[in-house]
């Protein structure tokens, strides 16, 4: 399988920019490709493709299936498995907060908590857990935000990202008409 200058500039990126995301170049790529493949593959095609060796393919496979990023199919009278991504890519978006969210967020959530409850033994201490319990709101807060966004149906979420600035707009002109100015105080 040869990859076209397109599909393959795209799969050297998006492994580069994989290694800042904190995953393995290699599975980046292979996550690209299979993103932008035009069918399921298998292990062997994806090897060919990529340049890779068939373990190391194995092994990316098996982190993208820990991450619940890619599907697994059999086609009759074939025993290898194939594998694709899912077609939506809010329901890519989704997942992978979810896995970042479990792997990363809540870990450090449960860090914050037992660290809240400890009794400082001084000043050092007491300064801390202070600056520990403001990280643990804003986490807190914002994984709140984000469980509340992706309840939301692709629609929805559309139009609110589309949004953008203009909900700041809002808001600032909500203020604005909630506080009395300083001439009606007097």
């Amino acid at each position: 399988m040869n990859l076209t200058p397109l599909i393959q500039s795209f799969v050297l990126h998006f492994g580069e920019m994989g290694s800042r995301w904190g995953i393995n170049r290699t599975v980046g790529q292979m996550y690209a490709l299979l993103f932008v493949s035009e069918k399921p593959l298998n292990a062997d095609e994806m090897a060919e493709a990529l340049g890779f060796s068939r373990s190391n393919v194995s092994m990316g496979l098996k982190e993208l299936e820990s991450w619940r990023l890619v599907k697994l199919q059999h086609f009759p009278g074939d025993r290898r498995e194939y594998y694709s991504t899912p077609e939506d890519v809010w329901a890519i978006f989704k997942t992978l907060a979810d896995e970042r969210k479990k792997r990363e967020v809540e870990p450090t959530l449960s860090m914050l908590r037992e660290a809240l409850m400890e009794t400082p033994a001084n000043e050092a201490e007491r300064h801390a857990q202070a600056r520990m319990g403001q990280m643990h709101d804003l986490i807190d807060l914002t994984t709140s935000w984000f469980s509340d966004i992706q309840k939301l149906d692709v629609e929805t979420l559309k139009k609110l990202m589309t949004l953008g600035a203009q909900v700041q707009k809002f808001l600032e002109f909500k203020q604005k008409l909630s506080f009395p100015r300083a001439s009606e105080k007097e």
